[in-house]
């Protein structure tokens, strides 16, 4: 994942840690970094749900911590692809695989019906939908 950074060098994304007002630490969010003038911006495709995270935390009374891969799939997939563990495998068949275990969830959650977990992984899968790994250059 590369973007061109407003002083002419490439960014790249990593997962970095988002510290929301010095309480709440938020793990894993990709992050477009430059490592010549040390800019970062948030991936336009997670913006939103970090934006929304924030706004439901509120004023945070207690020191914590989110992980966001378990917010975003983007996230998760990220840290997928970016395991150590994983370098056997493609790009396409970490989100082959990850969209079956998706699909899975939900004819249980279907068959046990929950419509709040059904409603959660369908987010799920419409945000690996609309975030295809060329989009992002992740294979």
């Amino acid at each position: 994942m590369l973007k061109q950074c407003p002083c002419g060098h490439t960014m790249t994304v990593k997962l970095r840690t988002v510290i929301y007002q010095s309480k709440v630490e938020i793990e894993n969010v990709p992050i477009f970094t430059c490592e010549a003038c040390q800019r970062t911006e948030v991936v336009p495709g997670v913006k939103d749900e970090l934006t929304g995270l924030i706004h439901k935390l509120g004023q945070p009374e207690f020191k914590h911590q989110i992980r966001f891969e378990d917010v975003h799939e983007l996230a998760h997939l990220m840290q997928l692809v970016l395991d150590k563990n994983n370098r056997s495998h493609s790009v396409e068949e970490l989100v082959e695989e990850r969209v079956n275990q998706l699909l899975d969830l939900l004819l249980l959650a279907q068959s046990l019906g929950d419509a709040d977990w059904l409603r959660e992984i369908r987010t799920r899968l419409a945000q690996i939908a609309k975030h295809d790994s060329r989009t992002y250059g992740l294979s």
